[in-house]
């Protein structure tokens, strides 16, 4: 991929996190109706936020670190996919197999390291696999061989980190949007006539993820 398609890429998914009420928007709606305060709507949204953005970050950083390695270049396209695929299916069988929070009395850290964790344990970081290995290197960039010869790319720091802005700052304005809009206008009542399997939708795009790896 070239041009600003990757990032479109990036963004999407991240807008699709920001949909999943899994992801934070459900917790941040229902802490808001417990003060029946839309500000700890508001001020929920961003622990949610920042847990999610290490949990990519630390994907993207390991992506980016095997991917200036010989030893690991040449495999880090087949074991990516795999891992993708195998956690796919993991998701299929065990689709509840997340963290659960025992309250709903938690500090902003807690509700950091919550979404930090449910982040983790749906393989938000790993969606971008594909996209990374792909992301067109910037001029001037020292090029390391073994990782052309491999067919990937080896992003800079400054595109990792452009990576994880660019991801969690549309989960951030969609989860936002979409928990307002629940909170003032729609009630979680919506969600017992209009939900949506996401784990299922989830699960399936993380196989195809992995698919795609090893196809482009």
């Amino acid at each position: 991929m070239s041009g600003a398609w990757p990032w479109l890429a990036v963004a999407i998914l991240g807008a699709y996190h920001g949909i999943d009420p899994s992801m934070g928007w459900l917790f941040a709606v229902a802490l808001g109706l417990q003060e029946r305060s839309r500000a700890k709507l508001v001020e929920s949204l961003f622990p949610i936020a920042l847990g999610h953005l290490v949990s990519v970050g630390l994907v993207v950083a390991l992506i980016a670190w095997a991917a200036g390695f010989a030893a690991t270049a040449m495999w880090l396209r087949p074991a990516g996919a795999a891992i993708l695929i195998l956690f796919g299916i993991f998701r299929f069988v065990w689709p509840r197999a997340h963290p659960r929070w025992v309250a709903m009395r938690v500090t902003m850290p807690e509700l950091a390291l919550w979404s930090f964790l449910m982040a983790s344990a749906h393989g938000a970081g790993l969606m971008l696999f594909p996209i990374l290995i792909d992301l067109p290197m910037p001029a001037g960039l020292p090029y390391h061989h073994h990782a052309l010869a491999a067919g990937i790319s080896h992003p800079s720091l400054a595109q990792g980190i452009a990576v994880v802005c660019v991801h969690t700052g549309a989960m951030l304005l969609v989860m936002g949007t979409v928990a307002i809009l629940v909170y003032e206008w729609v009630g979680l009542a919506i969600l017992r006539s209009a939900w949506i399997n996401l784990d299922t939708v989830w699960a399936a795009a993380l196989v195809a993820a992995g698919l795609l790896a090893l196809a482009i």
